[in-house]
């Protein structure tokens, strides 16, 4: 555990990662990236915004290479065994790096087998209920199910996805007995809150968005550490009564354990550069993430925060994947 931490909060120091050839100019060739979830959600578009704008930095192909299937793990393994040369890189997220490893009996160590590049965005969440629930206010929803011990129930879309997780911690930390309703999805999940099955959902804001604006669900509180621009009415957990509650998902990049240190600082300047660009974070905006530029060493910290966190609440909850 000590050398997990030290690797990721470290980010490149410690790693043994051999320098690029004597002469060799990186990149000469095309470089992929993969993404571990299939094509067309929100995941995938921002790999593809985010090899579409490396290959004008770099001046080489990024092309994405999709390897999907079993919450992300498939790819992720995929890439953690790919030659360490600067030329594979992932898009990393909260499920496969900070989630799974709790959950799942990996075939890889994401902590030692990968390293974090850049981070590109944080995604908000939202805790909504349906309009006949009675409560107007997150603290007048936590009141309510101090009050009803498991009268209430909160849906996600599976046992150990990041919607369960979110409804466990708040749980755990505000100390109320809500009942978990796993659905076969988060599409399911929110037609059953709008229709009043289940009381309570989070979701991602993106997703979320739209019923709160057309009222069929009431927004309780955002998820993150600070209120969202989309709705600055909306306190956070936090303010809302769960003092230290933070729950988001995230999109960066990481690579094999061993690539060049050249290419990892190339990747991460390139990035940043790109998150500094008001047009580029207007792409990231509107699929729901916020842009948030850090160093390899600030994102391996934050994963290995995340990894932590949710290792700690599926332990706590029993939790066991569908």
């Amino acid at each position: 555990m000590m050398r997990r931490r030290t690797l990721l909060a470290s980010g490149m120091a410690g790693l043994s990662m051999p320098a690029l050839a004597q002469g060799a100019e990186w990149p000469n060739r095309q470089v992929r990236l993969v993404s571990p979830f299939p094509p067309g959600g929100a995941a995938d578009l921002t790999a593809r915004m985010v090899a579409e704008e490396l290959t004008a930095a770099l001046r080489q192909t990024v092309f994405v290479e999709n390897r999907v299937g079993a919450g992300g793990a498939i790819g992720t393994e995929h890439a953690a065994r790919s030659t360490p040369d600067g030329y594979t890189f992932l898009l990393a997220s909260t499920g496969p790096f900070a989630i799974n490893p709790g959950l799942f009996r990996l075939n890889i160590d994401p902590s030692r087998d990968l390293m974090p590049v850049a981070m590109v965005a944080i995604v908000p969440s939202i805790f909504i209920v349906n309009a006949a629930v009675p409560a107007r206010t997150m603290t007048e929803l936590l009141a309510l199910a101090k009050a009803q011990p498991g009268a209430l129930s909160y849906a996600s879309g599976g046992n150990g996805t990041a919607q369960h997780l979110f409804g466990e911690l708040l749980k755990q930390m505000a100390g109320v007995d809500i009942q978990h309703i796993p659905y076969r999805g988060g599409g399911p999940a929110m037609t059953d809150t709008i229709a009043g099955r289940v009381q309570i959902l989070c979701d991602t804001l993106p997703l979320a968005l739209p019923h709160i604006r057309e009222g069929r669900v009431r927004a309780m509180a955002v998820t993150t550490a600070t209120r969202n621009a989309a709705l600055p009415d909306i306190p956070t957990v936090a303010e809302a009564g769960v003092p230290g509650y933070e729950a988001t998902g995230w999109y960066g990049i990481a690579a094999p354990t061993g690539t060049p240190a050249a290419a990892v600082e190339r990747v991460n300047g390139e990035i940043n550069t790109l998150l500094a660009r008001p047009a580029f974070r207007e792409k990231l905006l509107g699929v729901g993430a916020e842009p948030a530029p850090m160093t390899p060493s600030a994102f391996g910290a934050l994963i290995e925060r995340d990894r932590a966190r949710w290792t700690r609440v599926i332990r706590e909850a029993n939790i066991r994947p569908d």
